[in-house]
């Protein structure tokens, strides 16, 4: 009698598969940043609301452009599209905020020139950047570094303007006369809208973050006045002097979208390395 074994046949499929390999190479492209306006709140130079910002003057000199008051005139008028707010303590970065611009092609003196109604929030989505040193000290009130939000140049409220504050902070509606917005190059008694100035005795180069309307019977400004950084303002009699944050440089770049933290020593114009990604592949 013949036995009969089970045969298993084992098929072998042979799967052929496509590899291919891709290859990522990365470039380096270095972009630049100018330097566009420099304050120092106690160097004796009251860059309020009304002066530089529309002047179209050159003011300081570049050997001191990072420990005074300055503005180059040229970079002023170059195109922006975007800008970083920088700290330092004598160079040296303290803290920094880079934002996009909303509007591309323009320069800083199109934008400070839209006064007639003001109060445009120039850049979106906030801050690309923020890089704050770890000991970085007076940052509960400071104008730019306490508060988030965007960019509003030209801040205008009946006799009061603001070139530059945070949305982040407190935006004084636009009939309210209460003193209560708070920013850089600023004036609480002049024509927002021309930026010629009323009464000097309220300008002021930095105000901190802040909330108390002169309109609010239980803000006593004589114990507790207006806090400004360093002694550049007028003598109104809520203003107090107080201790300087830092200088606070405004570097423009056309294409640069990151800025050196803190720790680097600036200087007139900044050179950053980007890298730029390239792919490409191949099959075998």
């Amino acid at each position: 009698m013949a036995v009969t074994y089970p045969i298993s046949i084992i098929m072998i499929m042979a799967v052929m598969t496509e590899a291919r390999v891709v290859e990522r190479t990365e470039r380096l492209e270095y972009k630049t940043w100018q330097l566009a306006m420099n304050l120092n709140p106690s160097d004796g130079h009251i860059m309020d609301y009304t002066t530089g910002w529309t002047d179209n003057d050159f003011i300081g000199t570049y050997g001191e452009a990072l420990s005074k008051d300055f503005l180059d005139s040229d970079v002023w008028n170059s195109v922006a599209n975007y800008v970083a707010i920088v700290r330092h303590q004598q160079g040296e970065v303290d803290a920094v905020k880079v934002f996009r611009f909303k509007r591309k092609e323009w320069s800083l003196m199109t934008r400070f020139q839209q006064m007639d109604f003001g109060r445009q929030v120039e850049t979106e989505g906030g801050p690309i950047q923020e890089s704050i040193s770890r000991g970085a000290a007076n940052m509960h009130d400071d104008p730019i570094f306490s508060v988030g939000g965007d960019l509003a140049f030209n801040w205008i409220y009946t006799d009061n303007g603001h070139r530059i504050v945070m949305t982040g902070g407190n935006l004084s509606p636009y009939r309210v006369n209460d003193d209560n917005t708070h920013g850089l190059g600023n004036h609480f008694g002049c024509d927002p809208t021309t930026a010629r100035e009323l009464n000097p005795l309220w300008s002021h180069e930095i105000s901190n973050i802040q909330n108390c309307s002169i309109q609010n019977p239980l803000c006593d400004f004589k114990a507790n006045p207006i806090r400004l950084q360093g002694t550049d303002h007028g003598d109104g009699w809520r203003f107090s002097s107080g201790p300087v944050y830092g200088n606070y440089a405004i570097y423009i770049s056309q294409d640069a979208k990151r800025f050196p933290g803190p720790g680097y020593m600036l200087s007139v114009e900044v050179q950053v390395e980007e890298k730029m990604g390239q792919s490409g592949h191949g099959e075998f």
